[in-house]
């Protein structure tokens, strides 16, 4: 149901304007706002600043708590071929990682997403993201370097982490030591604006064959 929340309330009163290319976030509880107003996510805040520097974008946010690369793979072909999107914003793999899934479904899942973009002509910028630290240095490493490895290999935008400079600091998770507090949204669109940015200003890209 908090995909239907957001989807329904973030959009109606911001894409009056009709035709305009669309961004879709693909994401888990991260972006959906696990445990925060609506209003207070990262998501939301997008869609602010894209009004504010005045880009026509408008933001659909299919983003499910608890979701996995998996999942995304199940949903994504019916939200392109409902949305059209000129950006793919892929925020998944955290729940892969917590649940002990190989490395090797994780890269590859997150590969057929990229490509599922790429086919649809979006532009495609992938999100990292970090495991708690009890799950052993180098399980964590070889989690995180994935996203990397991905969108390299894929020719896709990455953000190496979203939580940089929140995971750090205590005062901006939630008591469940994983989830962000609304203090922390902001930081958060700070560290995807800079790589989500600029495909914004890129013409819309040819699907592919």
């Amino acid at each position: 149901m908090r995909l239907l929340l957001i989807a329904g309330s973030l959009l109606p009163a911001l894409t009056s304007a009709s035709g305009a290319p669309v961004i879709l976030i693909l994401g888990d509880s991260l972006s959906a706002g696990y445990g925060i107003p609506l209003e207070s996510g990262w998501v939301w805040l997008l869609q602010e600043r894209l009004a504010s520097e005045q880009h026509p974008h408008r933001v659909v946010n299919a983003s499910i708590s608890g979701d996995t690369t998996a999942g995304g793979i199940t949903r994504l072909p019916a939200l392109i071929e409902l949305h059209r999107p000129q950006v793919l914003v892929i925020e998944l793999g955290a729940n892969d990682g917590l649940r002990g899934m190989g490395f090797d479904q994780i890269e590859s899942n997150l590969t057929r997403l990229v490509r599922l973009g790429k086919a649809a002509g979006a532009h495609v910028l992938v999100i990292g993201t970090r495991l708690p630290p009890n799950y052993g240095a180098a399980y964590t490493g070889r989690f995180q370097a994935l996203f990397a490895a991905v969108a390299e290999a894929e020719g896709a935008a990455l953000v190496p982490r979203l939580l940089e400079g929140v995971a750090e600091d205590w005062n901006l998770v939630q008591a469940d030591g994983l989830h962000p507090t609304a203090e922390a949204q902001p930081r958060m669109l700070d560290n995807v604006w800079p790589r989500l940015e600029p495909l914004l200003h890129l013409a819309d890209p040819a699907p592919s064959p």
